[in-house]
């Protein structure tokens, strides 16, 4: 296993979310590209929860290149986008309840 790769991996999702926030929304922007942005990034938490149950399987069945630290690897990069998810649907709802909490 190469570990120079980990600096250089991207996630296309964030990156989305980065370009998005640095250019701003302009008024002709679309209602879906939030909701696409959105879906693309749970997409990727669900798609590094099936890798890392593959990778489970394929070192408990003996596997040949599966070895102990991937295993680990892929579980926690899992474990760390899981719970990225959850803090920002907590952040999502916090800030609709402070919405729903002002008085206009």
């Amino acid at each position: 296993m190469n570990i120079g790769n980990l600096n250089a991996m991207k996630n296309p999702a964030l990156e989305q979310f980065q370009d998005q926030a640095t250019r701003g929304m302009g008024v002709g922007a679309k209602d879906d590209d939030f909701a696409q942005t959105l879906m693309d990034v749970l997409k990727e938490v669900n798609d590094s929860q099936l890798n890392a149950k593959q990778v489970g399987n394929d070192f408990m069945t003996g596997q040949q290149g599966v070895d102990y630290h991937d295993l680990m690897i892929a579980m926690e990069r899992a474990s760390v986008a899981m719970n990225l998810t959850i803090q920002v649907r907590n952040k999502l709802l916090e800030a609709y309840q402070a919405i729903t909490r002002m008085q206009v």
